[in-house]
């Protein structure tokens, strides 16, 4: 049984008496930068919520070539559907920070949704955040040049590691814009000349979270509206000058 109060915000916001039911049904789970919770086609078997780290939901096509879809944090869970109903993974679930979650067996998540009516209604708000996620990203991906949406991406990785210091692979620095390595070089060295952050491979200091800001397009902000309409709400990271 576990007893602590977790860190995961979706659980945090529960009754108190549906927080403990479903955390008595959960297990800590550690996993470390590029585990893959679910691949394309993959039954989902468990559920799970974030406790901290950066996981994605990525599209990967027949030529190898990867774009992030969602990116999920200590505000959510993986493997949302499949708390509802029988589920497969559409995409590739992976992380890109490793980090802790509280994990428990799908069809046990879905006897809960079934019967405490506060747990289905957090678990289909969050549906509901991620699918407005969506919906934003595709005039996201059309509209906007890819300087901005490198720093929106890396102002949400920002408000989910809770540290200036960000260790991504350049595999995932590429899928956050669907782009070839040299559009996102010189997307970071533009931040770079800007002040906003300091870039070496694997690692991006933010230096200025203000800069950033002011370099990211309105789909950031956008984004937070959404959290706050929809779900529990991302916390915005304020560390860096």
């Amino acid at each position: 049984m576990m007893s602590h109060t977790p860190e995961n915000r979706l659980i945090g916001a529960l009754p108190p008496d549906d927080r403990q039911l479903l955390l008595d049904q959960c297990s800590p789970f550690e996993f470390r930068q590029a585990h893959v919770f679910y691949d394309a086609g993959d039954p989902i078997d468990h559920v799970h919520f974030i406790v901290d780290g950066v996981v994605s939901a990525v599209a990967v096509l027949a030529d190898g070539r990867m774009v992030e879809t969602v990116m999920v944090g200590s505000e959510g869970l993986v493997g949302c559907v499949a708390a509802l109903a029988p589920s497969r993974a559409h995409s590739r679930i992976t992380a890109q920070v490793g980090g802790t979650c509280l994990r428990i067996e799908a069809p046990r998540m879905r006897m809960l949704t079934s019967e405490r009516p506060a747990i289905r209604d957090g678990v289909a708000r969050f549906v509901g955040q991620l699918q407005g996620e969506l919906e934003q990203s595709v005039a996201c991906n059309a509209l906007h040049r890819a300087e901005q949406r490198f720093a929106k991406w890396l102002l949400r990785c920002h408000d989910r590691v809770r540290d200036q210091v960000l260790h991504l692979t350049q595999e995932y620095l590429a899928s956050m814009l669907g782009s070839q390595r040299t559009t996102v070089n010189e997307a970071a060295q533009g931040l770079q000349r800007a002040g906003a952050i300091a870039y070496s491979r694997g690692k991006i200091t933010v230096l200025d979270r203000e800069a950033l800001e002011r370099a990211a397009c309105e789909c950031y902000h956008v984004g937070s509206s959404l959290d706050r309409g929809v779900g529990v709400p991302v916390e915005r990271n304020r560390t860096g000058t």
